[in-house]
């Protein structure tokens, strides 16, 4: 009887970990981390960009830093196993030659076309990201399964509605005023936004209830801190950018939405650092 129990035991923790190391699951996970960082370092480029743009000069600096960040992600990318699938060598190269072109004639064009751009190659290194994970499913877990579907589906989303209605709005502040167009903009960014942080707390919710070994503990606070912020943010966006963008510091807006970013993705690596652990399985 001892022994029987012992063997469920075993065959409980293999549902949620691999007997063996699973290399793949590890090689995924690291060329995603560095998809990552590149879509939050564009973001950060955008969003300073159009504040510069609109008349903030003091952002041009930090926007030379930003480019920095997305050079090394790419670089990062580049180095890694992945890197050397044909199909997503083909659509990594063809993202990182339109981002470095596009910051060569950035300050040259109109803010709201530059924001579109960058905007259109975030999308496309989001929905590569997704391709990644999705490509890959097979070889997860199924705890692995769960949690990164929640990250591409809903955790990076929220970064990227989070860093238009920044960027967006720090141009706003820099101009010190807003257009009907802008408003709507702003207004659905934070319904989206909203909306998505509903999704993340419930689904996470679901995820740590039936995987309670798998989370580290403080992911709970973490997400409530999420939440809050996300509240706070949209609130400040809608109710005093909107109705005197003049009395709101863009910088001081921008370093906000940095912040709430923040936050997103520290319960994003929370999740990635999880699946790497399960990733190395029992031996």
């Amino acid at each position: 009887m001892r022994y029987f129990l012992l063997i469920l035991l075993l065959v409980f923790n293999l549902q949620a970990k691999s007997f063996f190391s699973n290399q793949e699951q590890l090689n995924t996970s690291k060329y995603i981390e560095n998809l990552k960082k590149l879509i939050i370092a564009t973001q950060k480029t955008r969003g300073l960009t159009n504040s510069y743009l609109n008349g903030n000069t003091a952002a041009m600096l930090l926007v030379f830093s930003t480019r920095e960040d997305m050079k090394s992600a790419i670089g990062n990318m580049e180095s890694l196993p992945l890197a050397g699938d044909p199909v997503i060598n083909t659509r990594a190269t063809a993202i990182s030659q339109s981002l470095i072109k596009l910051n060569r004639k950035a300050f040259k064009r109109p803010p709201n076309k530059v924001f579109s751009a960058y905007t259109e190659q975030i999308e496309q290194t989001l929905m590569l990201a997704q391709s990644v994970s999705k490509r890959f499913a097979k070889d997860l877990t199924p705890f692995s399964k769960d949690i990164s579907s929640v990250m591409m589906e809903i955790m990076l989303p929220m970064t990227e509605q989070t860093g238009r209605l920044r960027g967006l709005g720090a141009g706003i502040a820099a101009k010190g005023e807003v257009n009907k167009g802008a408003v709507e903009d702003i207004k659905m960014l934070s319904y989206e936004l909203q909306s998505l942080n509903k999704q993340l707390q419930e689904d996470m919710t679901q995820i740590i209830a039936k995987y309670p070994d798998q989370l580290p503990a403080n992911i709970t606070n973490t997400l409530a801190s999420v939440n809050n912020d996300v509240k706070t943010y949209t609130a400040y966006a809608e109710k005093k950018l909107l109705k005197n963008p003049k009395s709101v510091d863009a910088d001081r807006y921008f370093d906000r939405g940095t912040a709430l970013i923040a936050k997103i993705i520290e319960v994003y690596d929370l999740s990635n650092q999880a699946i790497m652990n399960d990733a190395k399985g029992w031996i």
